[in-house]
């Protein structure tokens, strides 16, 4: 079902793209334009249908349903990304932890292999792209939404940091909530402590990552 909606949208920006260059020629047909209206608005449709499916199939199987809740809850995903994530690591059961899935997606920085360079790392060239460009899309979205990931874009902005190693720092960031809020069984909350394990001294009291 989830395959099937990623082609109904895929058709449906092609329509899109397609009206939009129309638009900027000199001569254009009633006709066509209808046609085209018609489709979008039909496959606008079956987006919706194939989406309540997609929500019917996790409501109706616990744990699915307990992730899925968990994984909305945090800033910048929504339900596109949580359905992929959950899909991708086999509802974090397959991909286990925050740095799997990162490296799964292709925004780990790995600074001996081979990739393209961002700010002074390198990202694997390898990944699922798709699952990169959602998380990239969140990253947006949790910058403008939650203080927490704005307040440390302003930062890194202000270190001199490029744009695009910002947003990938970003959405490593909210895999590691990802993850953590789903080991955790907890929701995510606006005042939520996210550590990474890799600091050395972390307080016993407060909530860990994956």
């Amino acid at each position: 079902m989830y395959t099937l909606r990623s082609q109904l949208v895929k058709a449906r920006k092609i329509l899109r793209t397609g009206e939009h260059g129309r638009s900027n020629v000199p001569i254009q047909s009633i006709n066509v334009h209808k046609h085209v209206e018609k489709a979008i608005n039909n496959l606008d449709d079956e987006i919706s249908e194939v989406e309540e499916e997609i929500e019917s199939i996790i409501n109706t199987n616990a744990e699915l349903n307990e992730n899925y809740e968990l994984v909305v809850s945090v800033k910048g995903i929504g339900p596109v990304i949580a359905t992929d994530l959950i899909i991708k690591t086999g509802n974090f059961l397959v991909i286990d932890t925050a740095r799997k899935a990162s490296s799964y997606a292709g925004i780990c920085p790995f600074p001996n292999a081979s990739g393209k360079m961002v700010g002074k790392a390198k990202i694997s060239p390898f990944g699922d792209r798709k699952l990169k460009a959602l998380l990239y899309m969140g990253a947006k979205s949790a910058v403008k939404h939650n203080k927490e990931y704005r307040l440390y874009y302003e930062k890194k902005k202000l270190e001199g940091k490029p744009h695009y190693l910002i947003m990938n720092n970003v959405s490593n960031k909210m895999l590691r909530t990802v993850y953590s809020v789903v080991t955790n069984k907890t929701p995510y909350r606006q005042d939520y402590i996210c550590l990474d394990p890799r600091e050395k001294n972390i307080n016993s009291s407060t909530e860990k990552v994956a």
